[in-house]
């Protein structure tokens, strides 16, 4: 299954507002199956479990952190450097707010829960899944905090993220799959199995 930017590399802005990702727009996609989308710490694997969550739901794969920065024409680092981070949060809620991707594994930054709005809209598009690792285990992953992107304020170390975003990626959750000492694609398979027969097409 390819990822949105295997199919659409080449796409420019304009032929993008044309994307099946974005509403208003007609499409070839599936009638509304659902969408898995994942939420959780950076660190935690959206991006890496992501893909072949996709391949095991039959479903498409979007990076939203890869998206907004196609869109900006900058890194999420330089967004911050430049603009703040709350500046990097509006960015990222008009993103989430605008998709319409109804069959697909959509891995979301890790600030998104910041927008009950666009918690609200991924919710309408399918089931919200939360990854979870303990503090300890994404500081033994994460060696590029400073430099890597986050919506973070000034000063504001990991374990202040963690503690600040924990209760939202409660909220918002579905389901909650714990990632310590499984590979990705064990959480894969323990996402669909915490999920349950939901009509997900799996590979055998």
């Amino acid at each position: 299954m390819l990822s949105f930017f295997a199919e659409h590399s080449k796409a420019s802005l304009a032929g993008r507002r044309q994307s099946p990702y974005f509403p208003g727009m007609a499409n070839s996609f599936q009638p509304h199956l659902g969408s898995l989308i994942l939420i959780g710490m950076p660190g935690a694997g959206k991006s890496t479990v992501g893909p072949i969550l996709a391949r095991r739901a039959g479903r498409l794969f979007l990076d939203c952190d890869k998206l907004l920065e196609e869109q900006e024409g900058r890194s999420l680092q330089e967004i911050v450097d430049s603009d703040g981070h709350l500046a990097l949060r509006a960015s990222e809620e008009r993103l989430l707010l605008a998709l319409s991707a109804k069959r697909h594994v959509i891995a979301t930054g890790g600030s998104a829960v910041y927008s009950h709005r666009a918690m609200r809209h991924l919710n309408t598009l399918g089931r919200i899944v939360w990854l979870r690792l303990s503090l300890d285990e994404l500081a033994g992953r994460i060696d590029n905090f400073s430099a890597r992107g986050l919506a973070k304020s000034p000063g504001q170390t990991l374990a202040d993220l963690y503690t600040e975003r924990q209760p939202l990626y409660r909220r918002y959750a579905d389901a909650v799959v714990d990632c310590a000492g499984f590979t990705p694609e064990q959480v894969a398979e323990n996402i669909l199995r915490a999920l349950g027969d939901r009509g997900l097409k799996t590979e055998d």
